[in-house]
């Protein structure tokens, strides 16, 4: 597979030359299970659907949530300005102790954007018949993620003329990446 023997190459060249991210997150976490073991894949998502980070994790409580945003703020160079997640308390832990300047807003139906990222993961993990291992899993959610990322171009967004340039320029950035 690809994934496992090209992926960490293609999704680093991919992150750096990706353009900054929004100000507001939409963070949620979601279970996966790897070898009939429960874990937990943390998501971030900006405030237009870019996957920001991923994160593979074995427990969802208070310590599992400040190691998702210590890693989410050292890939992103500056605090959100909001970040929008469910009402689990363990986000409320993170938020309290390192972001404590940033809005926290955890309004019903507010989570849906990453909620709603989930189900691309959610599709792969089914055609692939589960993830084997957690390294595996995690190599595929963070290469998945940077290739979505890029050619997430918002299409009801755009004249079609736009939008046909933003997917040549993507197929140019992705042959790059890939050279």
């Amino acid at each position: 597979m690809w994934c496992i023997k090209f992926g960490a190459l293609y999704a680093r060249r991919l992150k750096r030359n990706h353009r900054s991210y929004g100000d507001t997150f939409y963070i949620d976490e979601v279970f996966v299970k790897i070898n009939g073991k429960q874990h937990y894949l943390w998501r971030a998502v900006d405030q237009d659907g870019a996957v920001v980070d991923v994160f593979l994790q074995v427990k969802r409580d208070g310590a599992a949530a400040k190691r998702f945003f210590k890693r989410l703020l050292r890939s992103h160079d500056e605090e959100p300005r909001k970040i929008v997640t469910d009402k689990l308390r363990s986000y409320g832990v993170a938020h309290r102790e390192l972001i404590p300047d940033t809005i926290h807003s955890t309004e019903q139906y507010g989570n849906n954007r990453v909620e709603q990222s989930h189900e691309a993961t959610r599709v792969r993990e089914r055609g692939m018949r589960r993830f084997k291992s957690v390294r595996q899993a995690q190599r595929f959610a963070t290469t998945h993620a940077a290739v979505s990322n890029l050619f997430n171009l918002g299409r009801h967004l755009v004249r079609a003329e736009h939008y046909r340039n933003l997917r040549i320029s993507a197929f140019g950035e992705w042959s790059r990446a890939v050279a």
